[in-house]
This record gives C-alpha cells, sequence and structure tokens, in this order.
C-alpha cells in the first residue's frame, strides 16, 4: 500500500479509537456473568472447550436431571469451576435437589442471556420490537433467519415460510418507521437511499439434499424457495443478500446468485456475500464484476472475513485437500482491504457492505473511498448485532450509515451461531479480544495486514521444518486426497468417465495365469444392475484345470519372489500405486456401472485401494528389517518375518478393487503368490487388478487371476493342499464355511492354514438423549443407505432413547422422504440399485419378515421398469430378539429400536453375534466414556457416521461372527500373512565375545 494512503488509514484509526477510549463491549464486561465466562475461555483453553460444548449442548438438557448431569460432567466438582460458576454448585450442594434447580435455573438464565446477547429476538413481535429500538439509536438492520441443517422439504419450507411471516410483519411495521437520516435523497428510505427492510438468507437452509456432486439439481432446488423470498421482499422494495457458507457449497451458491441476478435485473436490491479468508475470493470477485459489466447487471457485496476458519482447515486435512482459507489472520485482513478496493474502484455497477468489527479494515475502507471519490450511496457498513457496541457508536459517528447484522429466531438452531461467534471473539488473534480484552498497542492494531502477514510469512519460513520421512527414506503415508466436488473438474470428471467407459463396453476379459492371458469358452456376462439389458462385458470362467494351473504358477514363483528383497516387492507396490492413481476416474467409473456406486462411493472404494497399495509398501519394508531381541552377551538374537506361502484370495463384490486389492497386495508384498478369485458380479472390476499389477512390471506367477463359478471353485482353492493363507471377505456362513473346510489337513499338505477372514456385521447406532440431531440424522440415514447399505459397516440397526426417539424419527423419516431411488451414474439420486437379483430377492423378503416384526414406517418409491430395484425401508417397533435384529441384511433395510435408557442401548447394541462396527451420537462426557468400555464393537465410531473406514487411521475389522480379529489398514495386518522366525547365533569364540553397543553390561 502508498505509504501516504496507509499513514492516512492509521490517523484515522487513531482518533477512531480515542473517539472511543474507555469503552467496552458487553461481552468483554467483566461485571456480568457473559463477561466473567469469556474472561475465563480466554485463560484457560480446556474450560473453553467445555464451556462451549456446553453451550452447544444446552437446548438439548430438556430436563432438570440432564441439565445437572450435564453440568457435572463438563465441569466438574464445585474445586474444579471457576469461582462464576462454583457459587452455584455451593448452593446445590447445600440444599440437595433445591440447590440443584437452584443452579440448573441460575446456569440456564445465564446461558440464555448470553443468546439474546446475539439474537434479536425468538419471536416477530420481539425481534420488530428490537429493531425499532435500534432505529431510534441510528442503526437499521438486516435480520437473518437462524438455522442452517435443513434435513428436510418440510424444514426447507418452515424456513421460508418464516421468511415471508417476517417479511410480511416487517410490510406491516415499515411505513410508521421514519427513514435514518442521510444526505438528500428520498426521505422515506434510510439514509436517503436504502430500503428500510434487508434481509439476509442462507441457501442450504433452502435445500436438505445441497451437495456439490448434485451442482445443478442443487442449485435448481435452491432458486426455487430463494425465488419465492425474492419476491416477497420485492413486494416490500427490500434488500436481500444471499450469504455465503462453507467452502463446499461457493460454487452452488454464487450459481444461485447469477441466476436470480439475470431473471431481476431490473431490481437493484439483490446482493451477496464473498468471504476474504477464502484463497478464491480475488478471483471470485474479479470474474463477478466482469461478468456483470458483461451482462449490464447491478451487483451488491457484502464483504465479510468468514466465520468457518477452524471448520475449513479441518476438513481440509482430514481428505488432504488444499486448505481453501488463509492460513495467517493478516493475510485475510489484507484480502479484506485488496478486495474491498476493488470493489470500490468498480461502485458504478457494485454496491458495497463493509462487515467488519476491525477498526483498520473500516478505517482503510474509509480513505480508501475517499481518495476514490466514492459517493456515499454506494457503500454502507456492517457489524454483527451484540458484538461491538463501541465499534458500531464510532463508525455512526463517523460514516452515519450502520446496519447490524441481526439473527432471529428459536435458541436451538442460534446455538451453531452463538458458538461460532464465542469461538471467533476469544481466539488469540481476535481484533475484538486485542483491542478490548487485551488492550493490544494501536499501533500494532492498526499496522497494515500486508506488512503483518509478511512478517508472519518470513517467521514460519525460518522455522525448522518438521521431518515426516517413512520408513526405507519413503514420504510418510498420507491417504489419498478424496474427490472434490467443489473443484469443477471433478465434477466434469465422472460424467466423461461414464461416457469412455461406456465405449469399451462388450470385451471378453481373459483369465491370467504366470503372466499370460487365458481365454476360455464358458463365459458369464457383468452388467449394470440399474439396466441389467446393458451388458458390460463377458468374463471368462476357470475351471478345475485353469486353477491347478495357476497354483502351479504360483508355486513355482514362490521361492524367487518369497527371497526377493521387501523393499524390493514393496517398489512393485508404489507402481501399481501411480498406474492406479492416473486411472482414479475411469476406475471409479467402472463402479458406477458395474455394480451401482454413487460417484463419491465410487471414487473413495478407489482411493482405499491405493492407499492399501502405499500403507502396506511401507509397513513391509518396516518389518522386513530383521530386529534384535534380547541384550544378554555372547549372543546375538534375530527376530524376522517369512512368507506363509500360496494364497488365496477371495474377494467381495461390494469393495470391488479396495478391498481386493488390500488383500492381494498385502499376500504379494509379504512374499505370497497369489491366486484371486473375484466376485462373479464385479469381474471387470477384478480385472483391473490385472492391469494394474502386469503394468508394474510384477513377476509372472505373482498374481493369478481365476474368476470361477460359484461355492465349487471357492472349495477347491480352499481345499487344495499347496495353499497355505486364505484371506477372504463376505458372508459369515460363506466364511465359517471356509474356517471348517480349511482345517482337514490333505495329504501332501504342508502347512496348517492360516485363515484371513471378514465377515458380517449387524451393526448399531445409538442415538442418546442430548444428541445433536443436526449431525445425527445426515449421519444415519449416510450409514444406513449409502451405496444402498451394502457395505458390512453399515447401520442396520438404531437403537434411538425413548426421551428423544419422536424428534430423532420424525426427523429421519422426513429426510429419508427427501431422497430418491435411481441409476447410480445420475447424482440427483441418493440410493441406485442392489447388486443382483439374488441380493433383490434376499433384501423383499426381509422387509417382510420386518413387516410381520415390527411397522413400517418408510418405503421409499422405486424406479419403475428394469433393474434390481429395492425401496429404501425403515421398519419400527423392532427388538432384539427379532430376526431383523439379530441376521444380516445385505441392502437398505434400518430395523429401529427404542430403548428405555443408556444401559439397556448398550445392552441391545451388543445382543447379536456380530462386533464389527458400531456408532454413537451423544454429547455426555459419560456416556461416550461408557461406550468406549462396553460397546464390544471392531471399530467404534462417536458423533459420526459408522462407515468409510480409512486407511491407517480407522484400520478396519471385527470379531465374533464378524471375523477373526483381523485390521485391515492397521499396524499389524502384515503380520497374519508371515510367520515369524527367530535365529540365534552364539558369538563365543575360545572365551571372547564381542560387545555391542546395546549389551546391558556395556558401560
Amino acid at each position: 500500500m502508498e505509504p501516504a494512503l496507509n499513514a492516512k488509514i492509521i490517523g484515522r484509526g487513531k482518533e477512531f479509537f480515542n473517539s472511543i477510549s474507555g469503552e467496552k463491549p458487553s461481552l468483554f464486561n467483566k461485571g456480568a456473568w457473559m463477561g466473567k465466562a469469556m474472561d475465563w475461555s480466554m485463560k484457560n483453553e480446556q474450560f473453553k472447550v467445555q464451556m462451549f460444548r456446553f453451550v452447544d449442548v444446552f437446548p438439548a438438557l430438556t430436563n432438570g436431571k440432564l441439565l445437572t448431569d450435564h453440568i457435572r460432567e463438563y465441569f466438574g466438582n464445585e474445586k474444579e469451576m471457576p469461582s462464576f460458576l462454583s457459587t452455584g454448585a455451593k448452593v446445590a450442594g447445600m440444599f440437595g435437589s433445591l440447590g440443584g434447580a437452584v443452579l440448573n435455573k441460575a446456569i440456564s438464565a445465564n446461558i440464555q442471556e448470553m443468546a439474546r446477547q446475539f439474537i434479536v429476538g425468538e419471536t416477530t413481535k420481539e425481534a420488530i420490537k428490537n429493531l425499532e429500538k435500534l432505529r431510534k439509536e441510528g442503526f437499521t438492520a438486516v435480520m437473518d433467519v437462524l438455522g442452517e441443517a435443513t434435513l428436510s422439504e418440510a424444514e426447507a419450507e418452515t424456513y421460508v415460510n418464516t421468511y415471508l411471516e417476517l417479511l410480511e410483519a416487517m410490510k406491516k411495521e415499515q411505513g410508521s418507521w421514519s427513514g435514518l437520516a442521510g444526505k438528500g435523497g428520498d426521505s422515506k428510505l434510510d439514509w436517503g437511499h436504502a430500503p428500510k427492510v434487508n434481509i439476509a438468507v442462507k441457501p442450504t437452509a433452502l435445500f436438505c439434499l445441497a451437495n456439490p456432486q448434485d451442482f445443478e439439481g442443487s442449485v435448481v432446488a435452491i432458486m426455487a424457495r430463494m425465488e419465492r423470498i425474492l419476491i416477497k421482499t420485492m413486494e416490500l422494495n427490500g434488500f436481500l443478500c444471499i450469504d455465503m457458507e462453507s467452502y463446499r457449497h461457493k460454487e452452488i451458491i454464487l450459481e444461485v446468485y447469477r441466476r436470480l441476478r439475470l431473471k431481476y435485473r431490473d431490481y437493484p436490491h439483490l446482493g451477496i456475500v464473498l468471504q476474504a479468508y477464502l484463497k478464491d475470493t480475488d478471483k471470485d470477485l474479479a470474474d463477478l464484476l466482469a461478468w456483470a459489466r458483461q451482462q449490464k447487471v447491478m451487483l451488491s457485496v457484502r464483504l465479510v472475513k468468514g466465520a468457518y476458519w477452524d471448520y475449513e482447515t479441518v476438513k481440509a486435512k482430514q481428505n488432504d485437500w488444499e486448505i481453501p482459507v488463509w492460513t495467517i489472520k493478516a493475510e485475510s485482513d489484507a484480502a479484506f482491504e485488496r478486495q474491498s478496493r476493488m470493489i470500490l474502484e468498480n461502485h458504478d455497477i457494485c454496491h458495497f457492505a463493509c462487515a467488519s468489527h476491525n477498526i483498520r479494515s473500516i478505517s482503510a475502507v474509509l480513505e480508501i473511498a475517499k481518495e476514490l471519490g466514492v459517493p456515499d450511496e454506494r457503500y454502507e457498513f456492517q457489524v454483527l448485532y451484540g458484538m461491538a457496541e463501541p465499534v458500531r457508536k464510532g463508525i455512526l459517528k463517523v460514516a452515519g450509515r450502520v446496519r447490524l447484522y441481526c439473527p432471529y429466531g428459536d435458541m436451538v438452531p442460534g446455538m451453531g451461531y452463538l458458538v461460532r461467534r464465542l469461538l471467533e471473539n476469544t481466539a488469540n488473534e481476535s481484533f475484538l479480544r486485542q483491542s478490548f480484552a487485551e488492550e493490544a498497542q494501536i499501533e500494532r492494531l492498526l499496522e497494515d495486514p500486508a506488512v503483518t502477514a509478511e512478517r508472519e510469512r518470513t517467521a514460519r519460513a525460518a522455522k525448522p521444518k518438521k521431518s515426516h520421512s517413512g520408513p526405507g527414506g519413503l514420504s510418510r503415508f498420507n491417504n489419498m486426497a478424496m474427490v472434490d466436488f467443489t473443484r469443477a473438474e471433478h465434477r466434469a470428471a465422472f460424467p466423461a468417465a461414464i461416457s469412455s467407459v461406456r465405449a469399451q463396453l462388450g470385451k471378453t476379459y481373459p483369465l491370467f495365469i504366470n503372466g499370460r492371458e487365458v481365454t476360455t469358452s464358458d463365459t458369464i456376462p457383468t452388467v449394470n444392475p440399474a439396466k441389467p439389458s446393458e451388458v458390460l462385458g463377458l468374463i471368462c470362467q476357470a475351471g478345475i484345470p485353469e486353477v491347478e494351473k495357476a497354483i502351479a504358477a504360483a508355486k513355482s514363483a514362490f521361492p524367487a519372489w518369497r527371497d526377493t528383497p521387501p523393499e524390493v516387492r514393496a517398489g512393485y507396490l508404489l507402481k501399481a500405486a501411480e498406474i492406479a492413481r492416473k486411472r482414479a476416474f475411469e476406475l471409479s467409473a467402472w463402479q458406477v456401472l458395474e455394480i451401482g456406486k454413487q460417484w463419491d462411493q465410487a471414487y473413495a472404494d478407489v482411493a482405499e485401494a491405493i492407499d492399501f497399495l502405499e500403507y502396506y509398501a511401507r509397513e513391509m519394508i518396516r518389518l522386513g528389517k530383521p530386529q534384535r531381541v534380547g541384550h544378554a552377551p555372547g549372543e546375538l538374537n534375530h527376530y524376522f518375518y517369512e512368507p506363509k506361502g500360496l494364497a488365496a484370495i477371495i474377494a467381495p463384490w461390494n469393495f470391488p478393487l479396495a478391498i481386493s486389492m488390500g488383500m492381494a497386495s498385502a499376500a504379494i508384498v509379504t512374499g505370497n503368490p497369489v491366486v484371486f478369485k473375484p466376485s462373479a458380479i464385479t469381474g471387470i472390476i477384478g480385472h483391473h487388478l490385472v492391469e494394474i499389477f502386469r503394468e508394474a512390471g510384477l513377476p509372472d506367477g505373482v498374481f493369478n487371476f481365476v474368476p470361477g463359478r460359484g461355492s465349487v471353485m471357492g472349495d477347491f482353492l480352499v481345499d487344495h493342499p499347496d495353499i497355505s493363507l486364505i484371506a477372504f471377505t463376505g458372508s459369515m456362513e460363506v466364511g465359517l464355511r471356509i474356517v471348517e473346510r480349511a482345517a482337514k489337513v490333505h495329504p501332501g499338505q504342508p502347512n496348517v492354514k492360516k485363515i484371513i477372514s471378514e465377515m458380517g456385521g449387524k451393526n448399531a447406532v445409538i442415538i442418546d438423549d442430548d444428541a445433536d440431531l443436526d449431525e445425527a440424522v445426515p449421519h444415519v440415514l449416510y450409514s444406513a443407505f449409502g451405496f444402498q447399505g451394502q457395505k458390512c459397516s453399515a447401520c442396520s440397526r438404531l437403537i434411538v432413547l425413548d426421551a428423544v426417539y419422536d424428534r430423532f424419527m420424525e426427523r429421519l423419516l422426513a429426510m429419508a422422504k427427501a431422497t430418491s431411488v435411481g441409476p447410480s451414474e445420475d447424482p440427483a439420486h441418493y440410493m441406485g440399485a442392489v447388486s443382483d437379483d439374488k441380493a433383490m430377492k434376499s433384501i423383499l423378503e426381509y422387509i417382510n419378515i420386518g413387516k410381520q416384526e415390527g411397522q413400517v414406517l418408510y418405503m421409499s418409491p422405486t424406479p419403475q421398469g428394469e433393474g434390481f430395484w429395492v425401496p429404501m425401508t425403515i421398519i419400527g417397533g423392532i427388538r432384539p430378539e427379532h430376526r431383523l435384529a439379530q441376521e444380516e441384511v445385505f441392502g437398505p433395510v434400518l430395523a429401529v429400536m427404542r430403548a428405555k435408557d443408556f444401559d439397556q442401548a448398550i445392552e441391545w447394541a451388543n445382543s447379536t453375534r456380530f462386533a464389527l462396527t458400531g456408532g454413537i451420537f451423544s454429547r455426555s462426557p459419560e456416556h461416550l466414556a461408557q461406550a468406549r468400555r462396553e460397546l464390544r464393537v471392531g471399530n467404534l465410531y462417536i458423533n459420526r457416521n459408522n462407515t468409510g473406514a480409512l486407511v491407517q487411521r480407522q484400520p478396519f475389522g471385527g470379531a465374533r461372527m464378524s471375523g477373526v480379529g483381523t485390521k485391515a489398514g492397521g499396524p499389524d495386518y502384515l503380520l497374519h500373512f508371515m510367520d515369524p522366525r527367530v535365529v540365534t547365533e552364539n558369538t563365543m569364540r575360545r572365551g571372547f565375545a564381542p560387545m555391542e553397543e546395546d549389551d546391558d553390561w556395556v558401560e
């Protein structure tokens, strides 16, 4: 920034600070309960976490016992509480249940008062009254109806109707409001030019299934409801601003705005929010301005810093995406000034709403506007209601145009908003905290943020970089980045890949034995489950002679492969991972067509396959180095591993690439040649392993591909004496059959066969009485019905506590009704066809059993005509003794159970033969601890969906009748494919023993 302009900004900022000297926002007033709570939160990070989590759960604490229990669980006993809480705790201790009631009432009143600080009203009457009070003080408002997590069409309609009712109420009142004083213009308007009625709308609340994967469907659905609100706003000559939310929906929201702007091009009062903390915003703003000039339309932009920084950062890191926000606070401030200038330079087509509490940012806008000669009516200032009273008063004195952003509505949806505000203002880098709670030096607060940011970048660059190397000099393992549908190229990649795959239909896929393709006359078709008449290809079938040849080839390859150094074997896996990574969208497209996976599910399967290759390569290098054991002098003991022998890999159809690749690559990298039998209905995807390993240059005979018909081929593989290891994933019945047959020793068999078997699940998710329903409902729906419920980890039993049952089920059923069933290649559909006609028949039989045992709560419509269609089905009234609560139903059928309390919920969750996955939604620390101890499953998921385990992060596998206790993608998985050996050498020669550095007797 030019020194002269920067000097003016600093000068104006100092004047601003002087004008509000001695004032503090009520947020930091230590004389009030909220100020004390904020003070403690800024001093104690642990208390801050507990306090904000308690505020979040507070609306769900609907009775005195729940409230008392949570106060104790979150804040401990009296000695552990800060004084502003412990006073109430003492009262509670002195007067027993009466004291508890007093404490509950006091804390409830304080939290409600805290909420009122930020929420202009819970009713229309209250909101209008507060608006009139603000107008008398010289402030106007933008009204924002609270609520972001819309989970059904009904909830979206309620959200729309709340706006329509609010607008109707304001329509009646605005005539009696005098326009706020301004320079000339229309006296009936605020400041002579601005509408008195101004609203902000969160787009995702208008469509419960908003998802960038279904970009067009989301835009159309949101726009339809937004238009209704806009038309009503236009009746009042009001202003509508479309809020920006999480980065995931940014492009959808921008497109909704562009379409509405063109459709109502002559109506000037339609705006959009942009977030300065997003790295994209410089380009988004420039593109929007260029588009407006081209289309000859007027814009209005409210520029904010952004309120989801932690969320955006964490989600990006979890998915290995580029972090979309600036990671240095000053970078956001610098971007805000840069983007403010861009808007002000285009004031002829773009009205500017400067939304900030930062005195430096406000001063910069004032000085830039002055330098550019921007008329007053082309820009205004906005601050959050209840957040910065001195700042808003100071702006009013200087600019005279201040609009307060006023959330309105029920406290329950308001808690998320409140927690974000509290987090924002207790953050170390919060301008308000530094200005009013810590009284930082004014010079530092007014420094050019571009200079501050550069200093921070330099300091960070100078810090030593942490080493994150993996075994053998490789980089540390990281999960493959998830598909990112916020990126237009990823959205476009799927239709293109599906089209490309369709051009390859009709091929015949041969066997692969000893490095050669083998064609047989026996073939079976593989089809699209949504359109069985669409034959994707023909899969050659192996008979017993071909399987014998494959076993012989593997046996011949074994000695050389066993003796190949571990790091060399690992190298083949790394090459395979790179090959698969380049083909990720093509491999995903095959899964969409051959087994009916949704786009995201298909890509996740491919990513998991690649993760197995990368992870097991590193694990083998780690395990491949002999380890010295013991410390006795005069002897040297080495512990190491060698492969078991030939591995039979019998793979399922539901994760046809990931699980197949995981089992096969684990066997291969540990030195065991593989005979691979894929599922009959995913033969093309199974053949992809041939293509990948062949391109990677795997030696002949190490990987052999022998699809074959039915159990006869499987039994032959399992029984064969040369097979030492069997890795299987599938049903409990087949898994137990393999265990039983493998126990028999056949003539010439050199080894006791090792079985690695992952079988079924009857997985339960518990909904506690304090669960966050906004999160629980969509996660349960996804866990139960993602990929048609055809996952061994899927939620098939839902156990809901009695106290919350009615509320939860009402919302779950409503969201289920908003979904649709149809071909998975269309991202508008939540569910696709099931795997084949046998699965369809079995699932429909279980639905009939459910009808007899319980009550059908919901069955979705299904497409007419061909396809293996099964309705999304939710059945209530199920008890532990029912078949629907005990037997695995591999499909979209959810059994709902109503438990009287948490202990019974745990008991019911443990009441099956299976122990694979489980889930719990709760905000009770004690109940979460109890679930960790007592919910006996291989993978327990807390406050998230219970499917989608990631390699290394959530090693996957269960016990009891769900498997033999192995964990795919975990640090001990490869050990099941090898035998440990120990070599002991006596190093004593003629009474002399060489000393080793780690011998205990070496000083």
